[in-house]
């Protein structure tokens, strides 16, 4: 029986996530494993607890998910086995009766920035409290009609709580990509992901790891940085390139003269999926 790991309490878009790798691979006997924070989920991974986890890592609306891009380099041992695309559509959970009523709205961080016009024209007067998921205070929700969740419509149905408004994106065509880790090597696929750190910081440490790639007419679709937290060195660079490890070793060979560390999580194919509704 396979076990993964995912941002929870049941509701979240994590699940459906989840749900959906399950459903694409025919996997129903998985045993589905909830975590409060996406560090705890990629830490169960990384040591041996659960066999994989899927979490968030860009949405389309409001980029990368820091907090998995922070953790995969900290538990560099995982390994990418493929990536999910998914489309995510908000509802405004609560037992109000009108807009008017609402004084607070709960959700995940990505969640409210994904409705932020939404929530600015229609509910100026509540106040947004972020939380580790979208559906981390449903109970509270369901006992407050003061109170509201921006979540999944399935996540209503989970918790027996009314949807007021549909959709309250900003976007219409919004979506999520997950990334499926686990502890298996991983060189087959369209996609391959790292990141590094340069050797200094100084006029052509950034350019000299791109340019390996740029010379040999090898496409990046993302590069992003995040803080090192070191002072010497402050940034780490991780980018996705559209070509498998093989088809990319001599241009690896090549990066690891111009990087400090240099970490590979993989390669992989992505699958975008319809969104799946919890029975």
């Amino acid at each position: 029986m396979t076990s993964i790991a995912y941002l929870g309490p049941t509701g979240t878009y994590a699940e459906l996530a989840a749900l959906s790798y399950c459903q694409l691979h025919h996997l129903p006997d998985s045993q589905l494993c909830s975590y409060p924070t996406i560090p705890q989920a990629l830490k169960a991974v990384a040591t041996g607890e659960i066999d994989r986890a899927i979490v968030p890592v860009e949405n389309s609306t409001q980029g990368s998910v820091t907090m998995t891009l922070d953790s995969i380099w900290l538990w560099d041992q995982l390994q990418i086995q493929e990536a999910l695309v998914l489309p995510v559509q908000h509802a405004l959970i609560t037992h109000a009766q009108s807009l008017e009523q609402i004084q607070a709205v709960h959700s995940h961080p990505q969640s409210l920035a994904q409705c932020q016009n939404w929530l600015e024209q229609f509910l100026p007067q509540a106040q947004l409290i972020p939380g580790n998921s979208n559906t981390e205070k449903m109970e509270d929700v369901s006992q407050d009609l003061h109170l509201a969740a921006i979540a999944s419509p399935s996540a209503a149905k989970l918790y027996n709580l009314p949807i007021l408004r549909f959709p309250t994106n900003d976007f219409s065509d919004n979506c999520t990509r997950f990334w499926v880790l686990g502890l298996v090597p991983t060189d087959q696929g369209k996609h391959t992901s790292l990141a590094f750190t340069t050797k200094s910081n100084e006029p052509g440490s950034l350019f000299n790891p791109l340019a390996v790639f740029a010379k040999r007419h090898i496409n990046l679709t993302r590069i992003e940085s995040r803080p090192s937290k070191r002072s010497h060195n402050p940034y780490i660079f991780f980018i996705d390139i559209e070509a498998s490890i093989p088809e990319i070793t001599e241009a690896i060979a090549e990066l690891k003269e111009f990087t400090e560390t240099l970490k590979i999580f993989g390669s992989y194919d992505i699958h975008i999926q319809p969104n799946i509704q919890p029975s």
